[in-house]
């Protein structure tokens, strides 16, 4: 009996399956010994020569060599939080706070912030804290400055241009903003009638209470801003991997919902387990190109197998997308290899080689006319479900053989 492909070694194995690959099986047909045939009788029965039971068969498909874009991730474990960190102080005086927001509440440029005395305290944007009354005839500054880009940017500033001068056209400015939020039209600002931030505020926590008096330097409530952020804790050994500026994707709360990010900043300060600070934590030096799987890897240092970390802040891309979650857990995929414009296969068609190495079962033609050529291929960078192959007998569209789900 002739076979129509080469017999293969024996010890083939699939990869995933760990299960010798089945091979049709030659039965070899006894010779009956003269004078008996198969058609003898005893005690009414036939007698049939016996035969080993069939090896089962393992389902089979195909699948394509396909050339394409292969991506390794690693995840990280991290938190929805808030950036920044802020405390509003109070400047203004007064017998008593009459308004204050609520925990929660987005203050954005020339909202209220709070009150006092039936007055409100607005939010001007900017990075210097008011520290003087404004008015014609001040010392120039840059708070100055600053007063005058909030005015010209909540529509008040026709006639006037930055400087560090207070000048009659800040001062007329000043009085078109007092009139149109109903407050005492002076051509002034006192101390304290606004605060200064370096941007929108999302209250945390009120300090103050309503009819309380208001003291100069109290705080009235602390507030973070209102772009969430992901810090993910970052292993050291990893750290090679990621740089502020790279794109990264976030895997929300759900499990399932992704949204992409940006590295805005990696600590260069390592952290213990615990949260501390370790001393003489050292960054991880990239192994070599290793061809597994997504995972983190042990990390560098630490007693009873902690593991040192350093922080890593994300900016999500789309921030409506986490909603009004906080604190909430995340896992943060960072790009660990990458190959571009490579011909890749199912990693279950891969066949393990006795002497080490894997083949591929190219299938030529279909149906009951289809052959099999077992063809030795270089593994590369394994991606989810695919992995890269090379090889001298293959091309893209060839289809190779793999189990049938």
């Amino acid at each position: 009996m002739t076979a129509d492909r080469a017999p293969r070694p024996a010890a083939l194995r699939n990869p995933r399956s760990g299960q010798r690959r089945p091979r049709a099986a030659a039965v070899a047909v006894p010779i009956l010994a003269a004078g008996v045939t198969a058609g003898a009788l005893l005690g009414g029965y036939a007698l049939r020569p016996s035969r080993p039971a069939a090896a089962p068969q393992t389902p089979t498909g195909a699948a394509p060599v396909v050339r394409t874009n292969l991506t390794n991730t690693v995840q990280v474990s991290g938190s929805l939080s808030y950036a920044g960190a802020d405390t509003v102080v109070n400047q203004a005086p007064g017998t008593a706070y009459t308004a204050l927001p609520a925990a929660g509440a987005i203050i954005r440029r020339g909202q209220r912030v709070y009150e006092v005395d039936g007055a409100p305290v607005t939010l001007f944007y900017g990075a210097r804290p008011q520290w003087r009354a404004l008015s014609e005839g001040v010392v120039p500054g840059p708070d100055v400055a600053q007063l005058d880009r909030n005015l010209i940017a909540l529509g008040y500033g026709a006639y006037l241009t930055v400087s560090d001068y207070f000048t009659g056209a800040t001062a007329y400015a000043v009085e078109l903003w007092q009139q149109a939020t109903g407050l005492p039209v002076t051509g002034t600002v006192p101390l304290g009638q606004v605060v200064f931030e370096p941007g929108p505020l999302r209250v945390v926590n009120v300090a103050a209470s309503l009819g309380a008096t208001p003291q100069p330097g109290a705080t009235v409530l602390t507030a973070t801003s209102p772009v969430p952020v992901v810090v993910a804790q970052l292993p050291v050994n990893q750290e090679y991997l990621v740089r502020a500026g790279d794109h990264v994707t976030v895997t929300l709360p759900d499990g399932v919902t992704t949204t992409p990010g940006t590295v805005t900043a990696v600590s260069s300060v390592a952290m213990a387990s615990g949260g501390t600070p370790s001393d003489g934590a050292s960054p991880g030096q990239p192994g070599s190109g290793s061809s597994g799987g997504s995972g983190s890897s042990g990390g560098s240092g630490g007693s009873g197998g902690s593991q040192d970390t350093v922080a890593m802040t994300v900016r999500l891309t789309h921030p409506a997308a986490v909603g009004n979650l906080d604190q909430a857990p995340v896992s943060v995929n960072v790009v660990s290899a990458q190959a571009h414009g490579v011909l890749a296969v199912p990693v279950s068609a891969l066949v393990a080689l006795a002497g080490g190495g894997y083949a591929v079962d190219v299938v030529h033609g279909s149906g009951a006319l289809a052959t099999r050529q077992l063809v030795p291929v270089q593994t590369g960078l394994f991606s989810d479900t695919l992995v890269q192959v090379s090889g001298a007998q293959l091309a893209a569209g060839l289809e190779v053989e793999v189990p049938s789900p």
